[in-house]
């Protein structure tokens, strides 16, 4: 982002040696090392005028003078100098306008989190279940069709938002998305059977599919490096909220007899299109998307609006500029082949990998989480205490794990994390697989226990970090294409456990219980031993350093230490 250092006496921001940060096409007469190319004082302007016409002008031998000069030198020198506290104090609108388009993410969590939690709900099993052995069940196979929506939304959202996200930027594409999102909850609402509640839930999850493509690569684009961290592993606790949220109202309606139970739970999905078409006229456009777009002036009046009015914001545009002409040069494109090119293949492989991980260390267990805790033996109202207990002991955990990001970074965190939650998941099956485990209480209150604390940990680690890797290893030019690979490919993981799920823990089926333990258990190893080899570390690295690195090759354990000449 922009400069933050303080201003000197005549106005103009210092760099930490005291010499003036300001573009040399900023009121200098020459720099040498922009050679004949040095602007004089009002060529910015006469640039940004020029740069309206198209995005073939950032190829232009002008372009390649700006960005040749000690000023962007000297702006990622700034990044790095950047506190978190200060970036704070400097850049408020962005971490807000973050904050604003991470709103979608709690709407693609509560809708999953909300059907888990209906399968638990008398009301709900009653008017869409049938009766097994004296109690109203909804079938494993209604489970898996309504379970679909979101997954299957994801694979086909992920995909179609990036596109327009590319063509008329993420503001708009937010905005139509929501629209959408707000007309389909009125299938879902009126909904009075399975059949219909299916076609609900298919049209909905196509939607909210695009709101975890949207979100990470909006924060990505709009903050400096110090935030980055934070305002990227926000995200997760976007999910934690959503799910929190459904379960706060299902505890809170599960009681009422009532098609209340679960349909006020529905219609309360209203509130989150409402706030957001609301705030979104005054949200700025990402600088970045902007200038790929050849509208230099646009994004240089979008980084003021997202930074305070001391911050020159002048020397983060010239590094935006940079950066885009980096990857034109090293013939980085912007389609899904370009994911794929041997420029990028290594990053979206991790890209692909962190986010698929989530599904592999047993995430879907949260969905179910009060019907586990009922299979487990707990009744119905400990079940909703129980989960509600899950969740919030999650967003404790991912509050906790931005203090870590800052400090100890990405790779560490990650690392750690999912050894942890190897351990846990086999405690669970271990204690399942007591003998009269049924009859022993504390036994299913131990086995209980180690859910909420895998939450716990999972929310501290790799579910934060997942979002900051999978901002940050993503190249710039595709990286609203980089983050839907990745997020179709978890989704259609996510596919093949929602179909899974149910048959493995339902009683009319394999009745696994806490055993499922050991299958997540054993795909977390497997998914750590790729993670040490796999994930660099990427903390304080600017977008161009993070390509020339890649494009160098730098092993993966090298990544920290690696000094760019």
């Amino acid at each position: 982002m922009a400069n933050s250092n303080p201003s000197s006496s005549d106005g103009r921001h210092r760099g930490p040696a005291g010499g003036s940060i300001v573009p040399s096409f900023i009121g200098a007469e020459s720099d040498p090392l922009l050679g004949d190319h040095a602007f004089q004082i009002g060529e910015m302007d006469a640039f940004t005028r020029s740069c309206e016409s198209g995005p073939d002008v950032l190829k232009d031998d002008m372009v390649i003078g700006i960005i040749a000069g000690d000023d962007v030198r000297q702006a990622i020198q700034n990044e790095h100098d950047l506190s978190f506290v200060e970036a704070l104090r400097l850049y408020p609108t962005a971490v807000g306008w973050s904050v604003f388009f991470s709103l979608g993410v709690i709407m693609t969590a509560f809708d999953p989190q909300l059907m888990g939690n209906l399968y638990a709900t008398p009301a709900f099993q009653r008017d869409f279940g049938y009766l097994y052995n004296g109690e109203y069940i909804i079938s494993a196979p209604w489970q898996t069709g309504l379970g679909m929506g979101n997954p299957i939304g994801q694979v086909v959202g992920a995909f179609a938002a990036s596109y327009p996200m590319e063509w008329y930027g993420r503001k708009k594409t937010f905005g139509v998305c929501v629209v959408l999102t707000a007309a389909f909850i009125f299938i879902q609402f009126f909904a009075r059977s399975l059949q219909v509640l299916l076609v609900g839930e298919l049209l909905g999850g196509l939607v909210l599919g695009t709101y975890a493509v949207i979100a990470p690569a909006y924060a990505s684009e709009v903050c400096p490096v110090a935030l980055r961290g934070v305002l990227t592993s926000y995200i997760n606790l976007c999910f934690v909220m959503g799910q929190l949220v459904a379960n706060g109202l299902m505890n809170g309606t599960s009681k009422l007899s009532s098609h209340w139970a679960y349909s006020a739970p529905f219609a309360a999905q209203w509130i989150w299109p409402l706030i957001i078409l609301i705030g979104l006229p005054f949200a700025p456009e990402s600088p970045w998307w902007l200038v790929r777009r050849g509208r230099i002036g646009d994004a240089e009046r979008a980084l003021q609006h997202l930074s305070s009015p001391t911050v020159d914001v002048k020397p983060t545009l010239a590094m935006i500029i940079e950066t885009n002409f980096l990857e034109q040069k090293l013939e980085a494109g912007s389609t899904y082949r370009d994911c794929f090119k041997r420029i990028n293949l290594r990053r979206t492989e991790i890209a692909v990998g962190v986010y698929s991980i989530q599904v592999f260390s047993g995430i879907y267990l949260v969905g179910y989480a009060t019907y586990f805790f009922e299979l487990a033996g707990l009744p119905t109202t400990k079940a909703f205490q129980m989960s509600l207990g899950f969740l919030g002991l999650g967003f404790l955990g991912t509050l906790l794990s931005w203090v870590l990001i800052i400090r100890y970074g990405r790779r560490v965190i990650y690392n750690v994390g999912l050894a942890s939650l190897v351990v846990l998941m086999f405690l669970i099956g271990i204690l399942d697989c007591v003998p009269s485990y049924s009859a022993n209480h504390p036994l299913i209150w131990a086995q209980s226990s180690l859910m909420l604390l895998w939450n716990f940990f999972y929310d501290l680690t790799i579910g934060p970090v997942c979002f900051v890797i999978l901002c940050e290893v993503s190249a710039t030019k595709v990286r609203s294409k980089t983050i839907a690979v990745a997020t179709a490919v978890q989704a259609i993981f996510g596919i093949i456990m929602t179909v899974a799920f149910p048959y493995l823990i339902n009683p009319d089926q394999a009745d696994l219980r806490g055993k499922v333990g050991f299958f997540f258990g054993g795909l977390s190893a497997f998914s750590l031993l790729w993670a040490y080899f796999r994930i660099p570390e990427t903390k304080g690295r600017t977008y161009e350093e993070l390509d020339l690195m890649f494009a160098r090759g730098v092993p993966t354990r090298d990544f920290k230490k690696y000094r760019l000449e």
